[in-house]
């Protein structure tokens, strides 16, 4: 079901956290597109919806500052939604036996290499995890080489 439907449905259901999540992701997405001058392939959709996912957390860190319930209470909700358009999510083991392998096979010895990691690890990921996840299990394991 695509994002046009899904907001129909939302619409005649009368759900307004779905109907502003989507009309926002819609717009996003478009933008995106006018911006890159063509259709996004999957992975760059994905790449949009967990910018929005980050966003939304920054929010939160905001409104938990700020002390208000409302807006932690919403951010909250609209990450929840947004977190069913990708994929079930990498656990910390599977993230760490996915990192480990590529330092493994590129003999990366220290934190110097982590721009090399991480080239050849966001693609194996395919949204399955969120690359500041990923960032930080690689720093954790190339700590611990050099």
């Amino acid at each position: 079901m695509n994002l046009q439907e899904l907001l129909h449905t939302a619409m005649k259901e009368h759900d307004h956290l779905k109907k502003r999540v989507l009309r926002m992701l819609m717009t996003t997405v478009k933008l995106a597109e006018v911006s890159k001058g063509s259709k996004l392939d999957p992975q760059e959709t994905l790449a949009v919806f967990q910018k929005e996912i980050k966003s939304r957390h920054e929010a939160l860190l905001d409104a938990e500052k700020a002390n208000r319930p409302d807006l932690i209470a919403d951010a909250k909700a609209e990450i929840e939604y947004l977190q069913t358009f990708l994929p079930k999510q990498l656990s910390e083991d599977k993230l760490e036996k996915i990192a480990q392998e590529i330092i493994t096979e590129l003999g990366a010895s220290g934190p110097k290499d982590m721009g090399r990691v991480m080239k050849l690890l966001l693609p194996k990921l395919e949204g399955k995890a969120s690359s500041q996840r990923a960032s930080q299990t690689v720093k954790t394991l190339l700590e611990k080489l050099g």
